[in-house]
C-alpha cells in the first residue's frame, strides 16, 4: 500500500530531526540509525539531556564518549531510521 510505512522503514532525514528538538514538540535523537523519541523522559525536559546533550541531533558520536552505554535507548519508542545522506 503506498504511504504506509511501518516505524522500522520510516525514514528520517536531518532537517526532519533538527525540526523535532524537543522546543515545541516531540523530542528525537538518533543513535546507530535509529531514530528514538525521547520526550517522555524527565531527562530530555525541553530536548536537553543534563546539559551534555540535545534533541533534534544524531547522538551517535556524542554517545560513543558518555559515561553510559547507549543501551538506555532501547526502552524509548523507535519513530524510524535515520535516513542516509550522500
Amino acid at each position: 500500500m503506498k504511504g504506509v510505512y511501518t516505524v522500522q522503514e520510516r525514514e528520517i532525514d536531518l532537517e526532519e530531526l533538527r525540526r523535532h528538538d524537543g522546543l515545541r514538540g516531540p523530542a528525537y535523537v538518533a543513535y546507530a540509525g535509529k531514530v528514538y523519541d525521547v520526550s517522555g523522559s524527565f531527562l530530555w525536559q525541553k530536548g536537553n539531556h543534563q546539559g551534555l546533550h540535545r534533541a533534534g541531533r544524531d547522538l551517535t558520536v556524542e554517545l560513543e564518549k558518555a559515561p553510559h552505554d547507549a543501551d538506555f535507548l532501547e526502552r524509548f519508542p523507535v519513530v524510524g531510521r535515520l535516513k542516509k545522506t550522500k
